[in-house]
């Protein structure tokens, strides 16, 4: 049986994650008690029929703290009895969270008589933060469309398959901040940059143009083959002790050519030794995972 915990902050697309997963075929529980996941275990598993062996619940700040602390612990016991369980968490920038709960003129659940929207946000962040630390998967949905938010959970989760290291490489500008959700970030602003060709400068890491430019760089060669080397020596010690995602962010001054070439180069690279190897480029227009 697989057990996806999905948490995360009000308005970063909790409720989007699990209808995702169920089209995928889970059974769905939203705003369930955290301190029930052992029961519902012990029952599902237990039934004659069971109603799937996928599973997939919302926990959120409206749990009781106590709960919410003990939460990760709950989760390694879940594993220790053979369960497949997995934490993806969701989470988003302040600023966005504030507008999307001004258009959709909803309340948030932490948001008591006279209480501000940001103080509730903050609020929810210091509740969840246990849960945020403990998880396997962080998802930043500050500039994710809800088609996005659903192709990442097709790709990351869905595909995954069991005892399976799911590699992201993700190229972002550093002029738009680093991505939240990186496990590791590179930085490839020391390398020659086709910003300054002004024949190069309309394109992106994805045209040919740009691909021998930055081949023909000695700094360029060297930095991907230090950071392939250094995955190459890494990846199977995550999977040896039961890694389930990794995020592997690379950057350049606006996330156009050095870092978007370099994602592609090193994804083409490790995808014969690895699999899933995904890659998504944050700054050419869309977020969209793809798997080759």
């Amino acid at each position: 049986m697989r057990l996806i915990i999905v948490s995360g902050l009000s308005g970063s697309g909790k409720s989007v994650a699990l209808h995702v997963l169920e089209d995928l075929g889970y059974y769905c529980i939203d705003n369930m008690p955290a301190a029930l996941l052992q029961a519902l275990v012990e029952e599902v598993t237990s039934a004659d029929e069971a109603p799937s062996q996928l599973i997939a619940v919302g926990v959120d700040a409206r749990n009781r703290g106590k709960d919410l602390d003990t939460l990760p612990q709950l989760i390694d016991d879940l594993r220790q009895q053979g369960l497949q369980t997995e934490l993806l968490f969701l989470q988003s920038d302040d600023d966005i969270l504030l507008k999307r709960y001004s258009e959709s003129r909803r309340r948030h659940p932490l948001a008591k008589h006279g209480t501000a929207l940001r103080a509730a946000i903050e609020s929810e962040r210091q509740m969840l933060s246990p849960v945020l630390n403990a998880a396997d998967l962080i998802i930043d949905t500050s500039r994710t469309s809800v088609y996005e938010l659903a192709d990442a959970i097709r790709e990351r989760i869905d595909r995954r398959g069991e005892s399976t290291l799911s590699v992201l490489i993700e190229s972002f500008g550093f002029k738009n901040g680093i991505p939240a959700d990186a496990d590791f970030v590179f930085d490839m602003r020391c390398l020659p940059n086709p910003y300054w060709i002004p024949e190069l400068r309309g394109l992106t890491g994805e045209h040919r143009e740009v691909t021998e430019f930055l081949d023909a760089q000695p700094a360029f060669v060297a930095m991907f083959d230090d950071i392939l080397a250094f995955f190459k020596r890494w990846i199977p010690e995550y999977n040896t002790v039961h890694r389930s995602y990794l995020t592997v962010a690379i950057g350049c001054t606006g996330g156009q050519h050095r870092s978007v070439y370099m994602t592609d180069k090193l994804a083409n690279a490790l995808r014969p030794l690895h699999d899933p190897v995904l890659t998504r480029h944050n700054e050419l227009g869309s977020h969209r995972l793809n798997s080759q």
